[in-house]
């Protein structure tokens, strides 16, 4: 079967050539009506114009990219990406712009992604996610001279603009708390290191405990997987010095945290409080339920997306600190007797 051409497009819609390069390239220069009968012709015959095509005719993919270091099953079991891609799709949708999703196994083969897009006329600006002190890829992109937006803090999104919310405030919060339950053996099941907000995090965490005198907080590193959250919350559990409250840094680690609790005899919360960081429904069915630092994540994707698409249009945009995640206390947590 041939692949149907602009040319056919023409005919079938009865217009020029150039009326349909401007129709599908989304430029002025056709009514809306003729725009909507064009468009709809080209569905129906399955037309897909070529990217380098486009590309070197200055006409917009409108498709936007995100690549995640990230195994693809970690969609299946972490209701963070989840909640943010349907913001951004909200978003994007909204503006006729699609989301290019790529898992990558490193930042390698993220940058090469980024190049090939570019080269390729693929996208017209990048997201970019779980952003490191000194990421490799920020000068990378701002070389490239393409429109990008970090979502994370920007003390490490250099001169790209970022979506951000202030965890320290959170951590801060959340310590409080506990320390005004008669806490003071506080514990934290940490992200990945390396990760600019997981650092952010661990100083606040510090911070707050050197101040409030808790000289038994410590904060073991984990990676966000269930089992690495049960390794460490095994460890913790079962030391000396046994912690009477544990901050998980998101909501899968602190489920498997409450199932290895409940392996050691460890009563929930009479004997341990457990907080998760971004709430989810799964915090919410657990029994207890799980107190949980709780922010609007898919508000979170709309700003990126909404940001990303300004910069893309050419307009100035500067980062935007979105609303800090607050506790919302439920059944794990309780006053310490």
């Amino acid at each position: 079967m041939k692949r149907p051409t602009i040319a056919d497009i023409a005919r079938e819609a009865g217009v020029s050539k150039g009326a349909v390069s401007y129709a599908l390239n989304g430029r002025p220069g056709v009514s809306p009506a003729t725009r909507e009968r064009i468009l709809a012709v080209a569905d129906r015959l399955n037309f897909h114009a070529d990217s380098n095509a486009r590309a070197l005719a200055g006409a917009k993919a409108r498709v936007v990219g995100l690549t995640l270091q990230r195994s693809p099953s970690t969609l299946g079991v972490e209701p963070f990406f989840m909640e943010l891609i349907s913001g951004l799709e909200q978003e994007l949708s909204r503006q006729s712009y699609a989301l290019l999703l790529q898992m990558a196994t490193g930042r390698d083969e993220e940058l090469a992604y980024h190049r090939r897009w570019f080269s390729e006329g693929r996208v017209d600006g990048v997201l970019v996610c779980d952003v490191r002190t000194g990421d490799p890829r920020v000068p990378a992109l701002e070389e490239l001279g393409v429109p990008a937006i970090v979502i994370g803090p920007p003390d490490a999104s250099g001169a790209l603009p970022s979506v951000w919310s202030d965890d320290a405030q959170s951590m801060v919060e959340a310590v409080e708390y506990l320390a005004a339950l008669g806490h003071r053996r506080i514990a934290r099941v940490g992200g990945i290191a390396e990760f600019a907000h997981t650092a952010i995090r661990t100083a606040a965490f510090d911070e707050v405990a050197a101040r409030l005198g808790l000289t038994g907080a410590a904060t073991v590193p984990a990676d966000y997987t269930g089992e690495s959250g049960a390794r460490a919350t095994r460890r913790l559990l079962t030391g000396p010095d046994r912690p009477t409250a544990i901050i998980y840094d998101n909501d899968i680690m602190a489920v498997a945290g409450l199932t290895v609790a409940k392996e050691l005899g460890i009563a929930v919360p009479a004997e341990l409080s457990i907080v998760a960081w971004d709430d989810s429904p799964v915090c919410r069915l657990l029994h207890p339920p799980l107190t949980a630092l709780s922010r609007d994540i898919g508000e979170y994707g709309v700003r990126a997306a909404r940001l990303l698409l300004a910069a893309i249009a050419g307009e100035p945009v500067a980062s935007t600190l979105g609303a800090p995640a607050h506790l919302s206390p439920r059944g794990s947590t309780a006053r310490l007797h």
